[in-house]
């Protein structure tokens, strides 16, 4: 995991075992992105509207989102891939739609062998850098953001893993 301290309210992390061996593990959640993560305001930016997320595989790939709107094709960006590492280790940058310049957090994803299968495990950190008031936080700072991020990232860790369990 990450190396950097968090203080209260910074970070969540969340762990799903899924049944398939880190390698297919580390890439259905980078190249099947868009068939697992779930959809809506919540975890898009397109809401509700089609579109595709994805990942560009590498160290400075992007994470992004591109959909429809009436002014034409619209492309999120994300964040940035920092470390890609198959298929133990997926690092990268995050940004929400509201965030402003030079505003971001940090998702770190590892794929851990356990039995048959790979505990994977999410941890999205840096949320201390922001305001206390940014939109982000929905009025929630400390614990009671922490949880709401995990709980966020819990929901997509149980979509991936059902997609998984969906192939099998």
């Amino acid at each position: 995991m990450s190396t950097r301290p968090s203080r209260p309210g910074d970070a969540a992390t969340v762990s799903v075992q899924v049944a398939v061996l880190p390698a297919q593990a580390f890439e259905i959640f980078t190249q099947e992105t868009d068939l697992w993560w779930r959809r809506g305001p919540q975890f898009r930016v397109a809401g509700h509207r089609r579109g595709t997320l994805g990942f560009e595989g590498g160290v400075g790939g992007r994470l992004f989102e591109t959909f429809d709107t009436p002014a034409g094709p619209f492309t999120h960006e994300t964040g940035r891939i920092t470390a890609w590492q198959p298929p133990h280790l997926l690092r990268f940058e995050w940004r929400g739609v509201n965030f402003k310049p030079g505003e971001l957090t940090f998702v770190e994803v590892h794929f851990e062998a356990s039995g048959a299968g790979t505990l994977v495990t999410v941890r999205h950190s840096g949320w201390s850098a922001l305001p206390t008031n940014h939109p982000a936080r929905h009025g929630l700072v400390g614990p009671d953001f922490s949880r709401r991020i995990g709980l966020h990232w819990g929901q997509l860790m149980t979509a991936f893993r059902e997609h998984i369990a969906q192939k099998r």
